[in-house]
């Protein structure tokens, strides 16, 4: 009797161990992300959650400011790129919503602006701050490399695609391009919101301006009342990639969007936002 016990229990182990492993091949596996951009903090949490989840699986991250995310995985170099922008060649999943902060020093006494005008300060049509309300002072606009997906998103946005001066200066992070607007009452830049309102929690002196009389903040994102914003995307090749597929299916879930919502928005499909959300958020100047 006790020997059968001791049998079954070791049939019954066998079995466990077999779907487990039946469940790890559907489910696990070695898989490449690349990005160049904000969301690598985001990515690198989703990534060591799914490991918990999935035990066995192994996540990889490639993530360099000057990479080009969407070639890497075309060429097989990556199974997954974290961009903004849609290719036809690849199959997109959208995780959440980024806000595109525009930000000056906050000695500025220019809170709010338009669209327009800021592609006008962008593109050097509009070049001094008195233009705006402000101090008779140069505007120094501080841009972002080209093969990041915000400024791509921002140009578009703004309809100033490859109109930006090639001699406007670059800087490569959020977080410098932040420090060095504050303090500099000339310049002005922009960032993914979620950094942005992180500095400025730890005490960094800048405002986030207005645009179009909308507040950049969470739920404005979310509904689509902030012009500025751009979707997150994991991107991978159209044939089947279990892990791939797995990592996407778990940043969608209750567990990614909540390490989504830390930093970004979580996705909301544009037919799915609150059409009826008010002035709520404006304010007046």
């Amino acid at each position: 009797m006790f020997i059968f016990g001791i049998r079954r229990a070791v049939a019954a182990l066998l079995v466990g161990t077999a779907v487990l492993l039946a469940d790890g091949e559907a489910l696990c596996g070695s898989i490449t992300i690349a990005g160049n951009g904000p969301e690598l903090r985001t990515i690198e949490q989703l990534a060591r959650s799914f490991e918990k989840r999935h035990l066995g699986s192994y996540v990889q991250i490639r993530w360099d400011f000057s990479s080009q995310p969407l070639e890497l995985v075309k060429s097989g170099e990556a199974d997954v790129a974290v961009t903004g922008h849609i290719d036809t060649g690849l199959t997109a999943t959208p995780i959440g919503w980024d806000g595109i902060a525009v930000v000056v020093d906050f000695t500025n006494p220019v809170k709010a602006v338009t669209r327009q005008e800021v592609g006008a300060i962008f593109t050097r049509v509009v070049t001094r701050w008195s233009q705006l309300g402000g101090p008779d002072i140069e505007i120094h606009p501080i841009d972002r490399p080209s093969n990041q997906h915000i400024r791509q998103s921002f140009e578009e946005v703004l309809g100033i695609v490859g109109q930006v001066p090639e001699s406007t200066r670059v800087i490569q992070s959020d977080q410098r391009a932040i420090s060095t607007v504050a303090g500099d009452v000339s310049s002005i830049t922009y960032a993914s919101l979620g950094v942005v309102l992180d500095a400025v929690t730890y005490g960094v002196g800048v405002t986030v301006l207005m645009i179009d009389q909308i507040d950049a903040a969470e739920q404005t994102v979310k509904d689509g009342r902030y012009p500025l914003r751009r979707p997150v995307l994991l991107l991978k090749r159209k044939e089947t990639n279990l892990a791939a597929d797995a990592f996407a299916e778990f940043a969608l879930s209750p567990e990614g969007q909540a390490i989504v919502d830390k930093i970004f928005v979580p996705y909301v499909p544009p037919e799915k936002e609150d059409s009826s959300a008010g002035a709520g958020s404006q304010r007046r100047q």
